[in-house]
Order: C-alpha cells, then sequence, then structure tokens
C-alpha cells in the first residue's frame, strides 16, 4: 500500500486537474457553456432520458438541470417530448443540431488535448487513461452519498499535578 506521503501529494495533484479542467472549459464555444456541454455529452453517451436521470448523471439539482436544458432547448440542440410511460415528464434527445455541436466539442477537446500532450508518448497517454479509469472505480458512483469517515482518533493525556 502506497505510504501517507503518496496519497498527499495524490490530493495535491488532483485538486490540480481543476487547472486543466478550466483550461478546457476556455475552449468551449461562447454559446455552449461547460453545463450545456455536460448535457450534449451525458445525451451522447446514455442517449434519450429524463430530466431526473440527467440530474442524477449531472450531480446537480433539478433547478440547475432545468436551467441548462433550457438552454440546450433554446438552441435546438435538443428536443424534449412527453414521455409515453408518464405524459408528466419529458425525454430529453439530442437533435441534428445538438449533434453537430456534440461533434464539435469532441474536435475541440480532441486538438487541445493532442497540442497539450504531444510530448506524451501513445503508452503514457494510454497508461493515463488506465489509471484515471482505476481510479474512477475505485471511488464508485461518486453521485451517492459520501462513504462515512472512521472518526478521528484523540489521542487521551493524563492531567499531572501541576509542581509547585
Amino acid at each position: 500500500m502506497a505510504e501517507r506521503a503518496q496519497f498527499e501529494e495524490l490530493a495535491r495533484q488532483l485538486s490540480a486537474v481543476g487547472a486543466v479542467k478550466r483550461d478546457m472549459g476556455r475552449i468551449l464555444p461562447p454559446e455552449c457553456p461547460a453545463g450545456s456541454a455536460a448535457v450534449l455529452t451525458l445525451l451522447g453517451r446514455h442517449g434519450d432520458m429524463r430530466m431526473s436521470k440527467l440530474a442524477e448523471l449531472l450531480a446537480v439539482d433539478m433547478s440547475v438541470t432545468s436551467r441548462h436544458v433550457a438552454h440546450v432547448a433554446a438552441r435546438g440542440w435538443i428536443e424534449r417530448s412527453p414521455d409515453p410511460a408518464d405524459k408528466r415528464s419529458r425525454i430529453l434527445r439530442l437533435t441534428p443540431p445538438g449533434l453537430e455541436q456534440l461533434a464539435e466539442l469532441s474536435r475541440r477537446t480532441t486538438h487541445l488535448l493532442a497540442e497539450r500532450l504531444s510530448d506524451w508518448t501513445d503508452e503514457e497517454v494510454g497508461q493515463l487513461i488506465r489509471l484515471m479509469t482505476r481510479l474512477r472505480a475505485s471511488f464508485g458512483d461518486c453521485r451517492s452519498a459520501p462513504p462515512r469517515l472512521p472518526a478521528p482518533v484523540v489521542e487521551e493525556t493524563t492531567r499531572t499535578p501541576a509542581s509547585t
């Protein structure tokens, strides 16, 4: 098992991944902010779904999901149709323009990664993919409740009478 210092360094490195994500966010087209890109990506990956499922996958509440969905729907990237099983619910589906936007996002992301990792070997990129996949699997479904951590150990101290 890794040593404590290694886990501390890993925590620092994972925190720094935020800078990578911010850089990737800068390449998004102005009309497609990160929340909209996430909606398109999830619909592209998982297919048609209810808004409640999308909120679960985004790990945000329904009001935030609703805003993202309204934004992409207003641009014609998705359609909302009644769910045949429950007329109160809507099924979200990518439209042809939504598929085009998703393809553009993929092109931009692929180009940025290829540019930034140009000095990496194919094996190094493959290793990063394998390790990140394994890391995500080790954490399981991050949308569920966080695991309960053990209570901190408090050392008991013995009081000694003060010297006079």
